[in-house]
């Protein structure tokens, strides 16, 4: 029996420009994601967290806390573009075209706009995408260009794994 590795994210030079990666988890947003979010950020606001405020808006229900939305597309689309980021070194042209509801079910996608050496570290390149959010009927609810430092082949840090453990044979 063989050990396989488990997936282990591209490195810079697995992107190509034009490349569009769909990232492969949705996730339905819960009362309790916008109320803790909300709180845990301290954002005031009651469209977020008071049902009664809410239904008095023109959207009749709370909306999901926009940084809320930014934090769940940028988590989808790390294992297709920055597990291996060194760092992030920007989130540019956040936009929220349509707003988010708790039940509604968010996907995303990435596309691969630019790439280039570090001209200051020759063990990471920089790669700059342009990440999209939408509902379950295809409604966009955030685009954003994000723009990360990824590591070259050769140069990830070696993840720790723990022990390893023979399998049992029975």
């Amino acid at each position: 029996m063989a050990i396989k590795e488990g997936w282990t994210g591209r490195v810079y030079e697995d992107f190509e420009v034009g490349d569009i990666y769909r990232h492969p988890l949705g996730r339905t947003v819960l009362a309790t994601d916008n109320i803790w979010f909300t709180l845990l950020t301290q954002n005031t606001n009651p469209i977020h967290f008071d049902r009664a405020y809410a239904a008095k808006t023109e959207f009749g229900k709370p909306l999901v806390d926009s940084t809320f939305t930014l934090a769940l597309v940028t988590g989808q689309s790390v294992s297709d573009i920055s597990q291996n980021a060194m760092a992030n070194l920007g989130w540019d042209e956040v936009r929220l075209p349509n707003p988010v509801f708790e039940g509604d079910t968010i996907y995303s996608q990435s596309e691969v706009l630019e790439k280039r050496e570090s001209k200051s570290r020759p063990n990471v390149g920089i790669v700059r995408f342009k990440t999209t959010g939408f509902t379950q009927d295809g409604t966009v609810v955030i685009e954003f260009r994000r723009t990360i430092l990824i590591y070259k082949r050769g140069q990830v840090p070696e993840t720790v794994k723990g022990p390893k453990i023979e399998p049992k044979r029975s």
